[in-house]
Order: structure tokens, then C-alpha cells, then sequence
């Protein structure tokens, strides 16, 4: 039997990079996965596509996250699928929007915190409802929420701070409800909105250079921080920051 056999998870910005890796790997585990999705149909039907070759549930729902009123339809489809419970909500929808405090637009600003931040408070409170004793929330947070490593990180940093003590709030809410709350918190891992390839990437030396193990994260190994904090060995692990950076922050 797998970990989470017959167990429902919402996976926001499930069709690319951790999202990606996440919803496949709490699929290999044994849940049945909803596979969020804003814009990339074809990337989200190709990870639905993996689970099911393999014998796995999962469906792809398209959702921008950040706009309230849409959720209702993500919800009414994950019922629609697996039914009206859910077990395992992972907020890991973001955007990775640079710029120096002066050049930073207002509108970017906004939209920084409409995904990175206001999604993860709308999405969690209509999944709450549906959620028994046991129910697993993990928010995607990043290192730059606890230490700014460059310039230009403003307001991504301040985006991914607010996650954390969204987690830290949520966690004292659902306490007595029997749901943990924590956050993972990554370092630079290689996907397509932090490639490890400096010719794709011009920061991409500079992070490596920062990191002790000397290389770049792979997404599968925050999916196994997920899956781990979505499990039965970490129900006494809740309101903390799981960080995956090689040393980064040591």
C-alpha cells in the first residue's frame, strides 16, 4: 500500500517545475491528484499523463489561483472527480518577479501578491471546510522570505515572508482541528522560473556560488519534503519551515 492511498491532493501550479514534481510524486504514493493549472493545458495534461501511465489517478483543472472568483469552480471540479473531501491542499502556485525597488512597477508589485500570497489564503480557506482530522497543508515558501541573497528580490521576498506567517497563522487556526500547516522553503532549484543554466539564466552562477554543496536543487527533492510533511511520520511537525537550499542558510 502506498503512503496516501485513497487520499485526495489539490496541487496549485501543478503543471510545471515543483508543482510538477509534487503532484507526481504524491501520486506515486497513492493519492489521487488534482493538477492545477492557470495557463499551460498541454504541460498539465502531460503530468496527468504521467500519473495515469503509471497506474495513478489525476485530473487538470484550470484555475488562476489568484482570482477569488474562480476557486469555486477548482472545488466543485475536485469533487467532481474524487469526491467532496480533501486531504492534502499543496499552495505552490507563485511568481518569480524581479526588479530594483525603484524600477519595480506597481502593477508587478501587485500581481506578485495576488499569486504569491492572496491565493494562498483564498485557496486554504475554501479547502478547509472540506478537510477531516489528519488533513495536510503545505504552503510553498523560498529562503528569500528569510534572507534576501540579492538585489531585485524586494518584493518576491516580501511575497514568500507573508507565506510563512500566513503558515504560522493557519497552523494555531486548524491546531485543534487535527490539520497541520508548514512551509517548504527551497533554495535555488532548477526549473523553468530558476533554471540552473547560466546561458539561459545570468544569475545562475551567482546562486550557485552561493550554495556549500555547490549546485543547483532538483524539484524532485522538495517533492519529497512535501510528501514527507504530508505524512503520518510528521503529524507532530506544524507551523515550521522546512528549508531545502544545501546549506544556503546555514
Amino acid at each position: 500500500m502506498g503512503t496516501f492511498d485513497g487520499k485526495v491532493a489539490v496541487v496549485t501550479g501543478g503543471s510545471r517545475g515543483i508543482g510538477a514534481a509534487v503532484a507526481k510524486r504524491l501520486a506515486v504514493d497513492g493519492a489521487s491528484v488534482v493538477v492545477n493549472y492557470a495557463r499551460s493545458a498541454a504541460a498539465a495534461g502531460e503530468v496527468v499523463a504521467e500519473i495515469t501511465a503509471v497506474g495513478g489517478r489525476a485530473v487538470a483543472v484550470k484555475t488562476d489561483v489568484s482570482n477569488p472568483e474562480e476557486l469555486d469552480g477548482l472545488f466543485r471540479e475536485t469533487e467532481a472527480a474524487f469526491g467532496a473531501t480533501i486531504d492534502i491542499l499543496v499552495n505552490n502556485a507563485g511568481i518569480y518577479l524581479t526588479g530594483m525597488v525603484d524600477e519595480f512597477s506597481s502593477e508587478d508589485f501587485e500581481r506578485t501578491f495576488a499569486v504569491n500570497v492572496r491565493s494562498v489564503f483564498e485557496v486554504t480557506k475554501r479547502a478547509v471546510p472540506r478537510m477531516a482530522s489528519g488533513g495536510r497543508i503545505i504552503n510553498l515558501g523560498s529562503i528569500v522570505g528569510e534572507r534576501v541573497i540579492g538585489p531585485g528580490l524586494s518584493a518576491y521576498g516580501a511575497s514568500k515572508f507573508a507565506v510563512h506567517g500566513l503558515t504560522r497563522g493557519f497552523a494555531r487556526d486548524l491546531a485543534g482541528r487535527g490539520i497541520t500547516v508548514n512551509t517548504v522553503a527551497p533554495g535555488p532549484i532548477d526549473t523553468e522560473m530558476n533554471p540552473a543554466d547560466p546561458k539561459i539564466n545570468p544569475a545562475a552562477d551567482f546562486m550557485r556560488g552561493l550554495v556549500p554543496t555547490g549546485r543547483y536543487g532538483r524539484a524532485e527533492e522538495v517533492a519529497a519534503a512535501v510528501a514527507f510533511l504530508a505524512s503520518p511520520d510528521a503529524a507532530f511537525i506544524n507551523g515550521t519551515e522546512l528549508t531545502i537550499d544545501g546549506g544556503i542558510t546555514a
